[in-house]
């Protein structure tokens, strides 16, 4: 008898496609469901959007053991802010679930919560709730986060088109080694400001490194792409290919019409002078592909593999 098809077989895209393949369809109010950065979801009577983001990180793969739990409940907060930035949005509302070994240390886990706190404050978030559950594995902070942005201003990965031109916010590679992933800032007033100005056609953070996350802005988009490694932004000490498969940047990928390149490059300047804007590449006609395809074949993070 074949043995059973696994997780690590699928994927991280093929598990998440099979699982919402088993679930209902979505009301008319739903505007963005599964394969967006954010579920967004129209409030009756009102010109705003709800935006529903979960995440969570998981001792020994988003952070060691060894960690400053401080930071590590900032960057749970703060992950779940960057998918809001992503869609334009402005978070409201925190639920934070744990599930910890009873024999933690209690100073440990008021560490995390020092750090949670310590977010949500800089955020402007209200912490309103949330769970704890006891498990005999690692410690699981998990972050449910609501958020709104006006209909109008609401941006998703799947507005793409042929010849837009991709941008990246800051610089990419090295998250992990330097630590910078438990202490980086999300891109929301950048990402606000985007969506305000109406410049991105589609809009995603980058948290499983550019070579996974862009092809998922180009499925939605219905579009191919197309990469130049050479001119990726990297991180000092780091290469294009660290640049291209690292992850955990935290940073915004964003495709713009080509007519509204030099505009958005001027303003840009103005609004956000200390954060680089860098064009990585464009969208392309779907049946194009991936280019260059050989850094597409293995790339970024997958959560099973």
């Amino acid at each position: 008898m074949a043995s059973p098809l696994t997780l690590r077989a699928l994927g991280e895209d093929a598990v998440v496609k099979g699982l919402v393949n088993l679930l209902p369809t979505g009301g008319d109010d739903v505007l963005r469901g599964p394969g967006d950065d954010c579920a967004a979801v129209r409030i009756p009577g009102s010109l705003q959007v709800q935006l529903l983001k979960a995440d969570s990180v998981v001792e020994g793969i988003h952070f060691e053991s060894h960690e400053d739990l401080e930071r590590v409940g900032w960057k749970a907060v703060c992950r779940a802010i960057s998918d809001i930035a992503a869609m334009g949005g402005i978070p409201q509302h925190a639920l934070i679930t744990i599930a910890a070994d009873p024999n933690v240390p209690w100073v440990r886990l008021e560490g995390l919560y020092a750090g949670v706190a310590k977010a949500a404050r800089h955020y402007n978030v209200s912490v309103v709730g949330g769970e704890t559950g006891r498990t005999s594995g690692p410690l699981v902070c998990s972050v449910f986060l609501t958020g709104v942005v006006t209909e109008r201003d609401l941006v998703s990965r799947g507005g793409g088109r042929p010849g837009d031109v991709l941008f990246v916010t800051g610089l990419l590679g090295g998250s992990l080694a330097s630590g910078k992933h438990l202490d980086f800032e999300p891109r929301l007033k950048e990402g606000q400001w985007l969506a305000e100005h109406h410049f991105p056609s589609a809009m995603m953070d980058l948290s499983d490194g550019l070579a996974a996350d862009a092809p998922r802005l180009a499925r939605e988009s219905r579009c191919g792409l197309e990469i130049e490694p050479d001119k990726l932004p990297h991180t000092p000490g780091c290469s294009w290919q660290q640049a291209m498969c690292d992850g955990e940047d935290f940073e915004l990928l964003f495709a713009v019409p080509s007519e509204r390149v030099e505009s958005l490059k001027r303003e840009w300047e103005k609004a956000f002078p200390k954060v680089p804007l860098t064009k990585v590449g464009c969208l392309s006609e779907p049946e194009r592909g991936y280019s260059p395809r050989e850094i597409f074949t293995k790339g970024g993070y997958d959560h099973f593999q």
